[in-house]
């Protein structure tokens, strides 16, 4: 009994061993393929970050440009509002001496009465008998007023 204790002693190390190696040169394969696997996955997300990366650069560069544009368009406006504060109060200056002289100017009641009969719908020959106003200034006054 000895001899076939051996004889399979020598028999099943070798095979084990054989089964070893096949079993080790499997993981060995196992593993380069899935490292393989692991290094396509890691250069997919490289690409996808250099990608994504792109993409912020080009959000950010629309950013900068319309906040240049935002504050371009604040100037405009502030300078737009200081032009028309400008015009208002030009306006009230010209509005309060338009008032003296029409206090002043007994001719230009006329006018505003003949200016008002216009936009009231007078007809050209009332317009000129009810403020002695000769025709051309009636027909004038009467082009420029007429509604």
């Amino acid at each position: 009994m000895t001899l076939s204790f051996e004889l399979l002693v020598l028999l099943t190390v070798p095979a084990a061993c054989v089964l070893l190696v096949v079993f080790v040169l499997w993981q060995h394969k196992s593993q380069r393929e899935e490292r393989i696997a692991q290094s396509l996955q890691h250069q997919l997300a490289l690409e996808q970050l250099r990608l994504l990366n792109a993409e912020i650069e080009e959000i950010r560069a629309g950013f900068i440009g319309i906040g240049q544009r935002v504050i371009a368009l604040e100037q405009q406006q502030r300078s737009l509002s200081n032009q028309l504060s400008e015009v208002a109060e030009n306006q009230a200056q010209l509005a309060e001496q338009q008032q003296k002289i029409d206090m002043f100017d007994p001719d230009s009641k006329l006018y505003n009465r003949a200016m008002k009969m216009v936009q009231l719908g007078a007809p050209l020959e009332e317009v000129m008998r009810e403020c002695e106003l000769p025709r051309a200034e009636a027909e004038l006054l009467y082009n420029l007023h007429k509604t």
